[in-house]
């Protein structure tokens, strides 16, 4: 008989590279079971977007059979997404929403939009149940950039069925009920109060990882968010040029005023690859992102490069990372998309330790 204390001590010596605990410690392993020379259990990762799922997969089969007596080893993966945010009291129509992730800019043009999309996308891909926020009131982008494949619809209550793009991904935005040709002419309140009803009168259901398309700046959508809705973190979106990096510093140094984590920062547009050879040039010169982000002591999550298929993607209705997925941005974009996996769980662990 193969010892089930064994097993453990063993699984012990697996740590996940991001938390920096043990898998059996974290509460990773469940149903362990031995019957004769066969142990049995399940992994059940913090989120299916980890960069190292792969790596604490291997290293957990390769613990169990290294004890002495094992002759099988069945281990079945699955994810359960914690939950970084603060409970949503007077919320309940996000009460089934694990994580709300702002995605915001300084300034305008910097590719917020395009961020939050793949973002989604990235997430979704990798198994987790995604919805997505258009939050720019003026300009809402996102029902021109994806093939909407269900539009939303009144459903019970008052309540809104959100639109369905690829993959599942629910939406909202105020695109998908105003006309294209109408103009939103709109004070500050009005701004409020439909930034909150996007997130707040649609039935989302069960979702991982909610993505809010912030428009840029730090006006009232922006306000309204960060004071209104429990949120996971926010992600800021900059280009390398040292005014884009002011720019959004400012906005996370408000964000940080508000009481809001940060996330991180991602740098768009970091630099051109050559679609003939593959050669990078940056082209906007030296990044003042790096030095920003190492002032403020966050992280840099993702350095997405410039290439022209993006935008022509984007006229298909499709976002990089569905249209070509090998390509050197929708790369990029999926690594950032683990980075900002793997920094919610550790939010989340941080935030259960403290309970504790």
């Amino acid at each position: 008989m193969v010892d089930e204390e064994a097993v453990l001590k063993s699984l012990r010596t697996v740590l996940d590279p991001d938390l920096k605990l043990d898998i059996v410690t974290l509460g990773m392993i469940k149903d362990l079971k031995i019957e004769g020379r066969k142990v049995s259990f399940n992994l059940e990762l913090t989120t299916p977007a980890c960069p190292f799922n792969k790596e604490i997969e291997e290293s957990a089969r390769r613990a169990v059979q290294s004890v002495p007596g094992v002759a099988e080893v069945e281990m079945r993966v699955s994810a359960r997404v914690w939950s970084a945010r603060p409970s949503a009291a007077g919320f309940n129509e996000l009460s089934n929403v694990k994580n709300v992730i702002a995605v915001a800019s300084g300034k305008g043009g910097v590719g917020k939009t395009t961020v939050s999309i793949n973002l989604a996308c990235s997430l979704a891909l990798a198994g987790a149940k995604v919805g997505l926020v258009d939050a720019d009131i003026y300009g809402p982008m996102i029902p021109k950039i994806v093939n909407i494949v269900q539009a939303p619809r009144l459903i019970a209550n008052n309540r809104v069925d959100p639109a369905r793009i690829m993959l599942g991904i629910k939406v909202m935005s105020l695109g998908l009920f105003v006309d294209d040709n109408t103009a939103v002419i709109w004070r500050g309140p009005l701004v409020a109060s439909a930034v909150k009803q996007l997130l707040t009168e649609a039935a989302w259901g069960e979702v991982d990882y909610l993505v809010v398309d912030l428009p840029p700046g730090t006006g009232d959508a922006s306000l309204t968010l960060a004071q209104t809705i429990p949120l996971t973190g926010v992600l800021v979106v900059s280009t390398p040029q040292a005014a884009a990096a002011v720019i959004a510093a400012k906005a996370l140094r408000m964000f940080r005023r508000l009481g809001i984590s940060v996330l991180g920062v991602v740098e768009n547009m970091s630099h051109y690859v050559c679609p003939s050879c593959g050669a990078a040039s940056p082209i906007f010169g030296e990044s003042a992102v790096e030095k920003m982000a190492e002032e403020l002591d966050i992280p840099v999550l993702g350095r997405i490069p410039l290439i022209p298929d993006v935008s022509v993607n984007y006229d298909k209705g499709l976002p990089i990372v569905m249209a070509d997925p090998s390509s050197p941005a929708s790369k990029a974009l999926q690594e950032m998309a683990r980075n900002v996996a793997a920094r919610i769980s550790i939010l989340a662990h941080q935030s259960k330790a403290k309970a504790e």
